[in-house]
């Protein structure tokens, strides 16, 4: 028993021996990357401080592509939400491209680097409500009404969940029926 556990000991030892390198040979140290610097290649979003004046730019550089007919800009904060208007006879890999394209002008510029493109057709005309109660100085209330009606579209109907309204036994008239 006592040659088991002290063969069992030594060969313990000896495999852990075998498996220790020096920490220095594993990986690179950061002292010895000192030369290596990183440059941000992305183009850095400038600060949204005329929303009104930003949302104007953005609608013209997406009108400019081929293929938008129209476009619509709400600028939020530091975030700009642009709906483009297409053609309705369009099929949806042209619509693509045609959103793709203005998502490439965007890229270059910088307030519309992080904006968000949408084709849709029901979200551009809400986004143009929302920028019409803008200007009419209801910022807030505009966009809660829109984003009302807008989740009011999402969520789905279910019918299990609808219930039946039973009509007042004093508003329904009764039939008496003999057969």
């Amino acid at each position: 028993m006592f040659k088991w556990l002290t063969s069992a000991i030594i060969v313990a030892i000896v495999a852990t021996g075998c498996s220790t390198v020096a920490r220095n040979e594993t990986s690179p140290s950061p002292q010895n990357n000192g030369q290596v610097k990183a440059q941000q290649s992305e183009p850095r979003k400038k600060e949204i401080k005329d929303s009104k004046k930003v949302a104007a730019h953005l609608e013209q550089l997406a009108k400019g592509i081929d293929g938008v007919t129209n476009a619509h800009c709400v600028v939020f904060g530091n975030t700009a939400i642009v709906g483009i208007d297409v053609d309705a006879n369009l099929d949806r890999s042209r619509v693509g491209t045609i959103k793709y394209s203005v998502a490439e002008a965007f890229h270059k510029d910088p307030y519309g680097v992080d904006a968000l493109v949408t084709a849709d057709m029901d979200l551009s005309q809400r986004i143009n409500e929302i920028g019409a109660d803008i200007k009419r100085g209801r910022p807030i209330a505009g966009f809660a009404e829109e984003m009302a009606d807008i989740i009011g579209r999402l969520i789905p109907q279910i019918p299990r969940d609808v219930t039946s309204i039973e009509p007042e036994k004093s508003q329904a008239p009764k039939m008496n029926k003999k057969l």
